[in-house]
């Protein structure tokens, strides 16, 4: 390129026009009205060497028509690195372009790779900016308390909306040597997603087990995706959830299909959330454990002290009314301490009970007959509004088999939601008695659920239910 250029006003104003707006695409879009208005070309279009950089493929003017290829194309070079190609075709005059036109492209073709590369820089910034605020906001959401699975499903929100991702997918090691998804944030109902397995043996699995993450360039084609569910994505991310040399997961961000594929720059920023993020489930696990193990040791220290020191005043009570009772000769006396004394029983087997609760996990599944029963009268609690007082007589866990066991708690279910019904309820009373005997002679098991609402004009119904042991 030789000799002076003319139209230098309308060069230096694209010059200066295409570094003015830091956003990549809008910076793309000046180069390529720039280049169009100063050359008289009705057709402009820059091409990218790698879309897939970028997740850019081709600006064009807005004319609807594509330039015919080899007209008039400059390249455009960004640190010494091909970016693109600027083509122009069908000059408005008719004439053909000229070398003055060829110059003109190629000075603005030199500043464009400057506005290019700043803008590249600002993207990046912006979206790091963007990835860190989100690692944040999932550390702070996660040690603040919450569930295993609502940890799980803030990581897969919030990493969706970070990465623009049609889905965001928690999978977890299965026994067997496979993965499951087990959360799954989606915009449509992601009930079909979630219970997927990855298959022992999958080459991705292999990847992912060993702590690598893996980038698919189309779900519904790579060979390597073997899930029910591939058809439905396109680009994916599968990033390991690895902490302290231990895999809790992966967290797997699929694109729809014919979306632009991840960047780089993005995998680079997906990989560092998901460490970030494995980590905070870390901590906030360890977190939830020591919340746990207080709560245990706070239930066992208030079960000692029921234990060692009501219960012992309460049958020492009962010992002395029962002594005295005996020595007493007037019979309402009598009576009455015999009340008082069947009283005193019915609150150290009510204490017991309460003991045997607080010794129970807070939020896992009792396994013990007495626990499940248990469980069905607090979560009566929530439709009475109150919870029932629940009694318990002889070796209920050695005693009733796990037959007879599911019968009497479907029994104590149907009797609890009919005295939910009855009006005026304000108190329930359940006993479960091991001890009981039929009238044939026979060992048995009689639940008794009794309720103060009024029915058929009567205040206060029992519901018995019995079987043989």
């Amino acid at each position: 390129m030789s000799g002076p250029l003319p139209r230098l006003s309308p060069l230096l104003e694209a010059v200066l026009g295409v570094g003015t707006d830091l956003e990549l695409r809008a910076t793309l879009q000046r180069i390529v009205d720039s280049a169009a208005e100063l050359t008289g070309a009705r057709c402009a279009a820059l091409g990218t060497r790698d879309p897939a950089q970028d997740g850019l493929a081709e600006i064009r003017t807005t004319d609807a028509v594509p330039p015919p290829p080899g007209l008039l194309s400059v390249p455009i070079h960004v640190h010494g690195e091909a970016f693109g190609d600027l083509h122009l075709a069908d000059k408005r005059c008719g004439t053909p372009f000229t070398a003055e036109d060829e110059q003109l492209l190629h000075v603005l073709a030199a500043q464009a790779g400057i506005a290019i590369g700043n803008a590249r820089l600002y993207e990046a910034a912006r979206q790091r900016e963007r990835w860190i605020e989100g690692a944040a906001a999932v550390t702070t959401a996660l040690l603040t308390g919450e569930a295993a699975a609502d940890a799980l499903m803030t990581v897969a929100e919030r990493a969706r909306l970070l990465a623009d991702a049609a889905a965001g997918v928690i999978l977890q090691p299965t026994p067997s040597g496979g993965m499951e998804i087990v959360t799954a944030s989606t915009y449509d109902d992601p009930g079909d997603i979630v219970g997927t397995t990855i298959a022992p043996g999958s080459p991705v699995l292999e990847q992912l087990l060993g702590g690598e993450p893996v980038s698919v360039e189309d779900s519904a084609t790579d060979p390597r995706m073997t899930t029910r569910v591939r058809h439905r994505f396109g680009p994916s991310m599968m990033l390991p959830l690895r902490a302290e040399d231990r895999l809790i997961g992966t967290l797997a961000l699929p694109r729809r299909r014919g979306d632009r594929p991840y960047t780089p720059v993005e995998r680079l920023l997906a990989v560092q959330f998901a460490s970030q993020a494995a980590l905070a489930l870390v901590l906030a696990d360890a977190q939830h454990r020591r919340a746990r193990l207080a709560v245990y040791e706070d239930r066992d220290r208030i079960a000692r002290d029921l234990h060692d020191l009501v219960i012992q005043r309460l049958f020492a009570t009962g010992l002395m009314l029962e002594s005295t009772r005996r020595r007493c000769p007037d019979d309402d006396v009598h009576a009455t301490l015999g009340r008082a004394v069947e009283e005193l029983r019915s609150t150290v087997q009510e204490v017991r009970t309460a003991i045997f609760a607080l010794q129970q996990p807070p939020a896992d599944a009792p396994t013990s007959f007495r626990g499940r029963v248990l469980k069905e009268t607090a979560g009566a609690a929530a439709l009475l509004g109150f919870k029932p007082a629940t009694r318990f007589t002889g070796p209920v866990e050695n005693r009733v088999p796990d037959q007879i066991a599911d019968q009497l708690l479907t029994a104590l279910r149907r009797a609890l939601a009919t005295a939910s019904r009855r009006p005026d309820v304000s108190r329930v009373e359940v006993l479960v008695d091991a001890t009981a005997t039929l009238p044939d002679g026979r060992d048995a098991v009689r639940l008794m659920v009794y309720d103060d609402g009024r029915a058929d004009d009567e205040d206060g119904t029992t519901t018995v239910w019995q079987s043989p042991l």
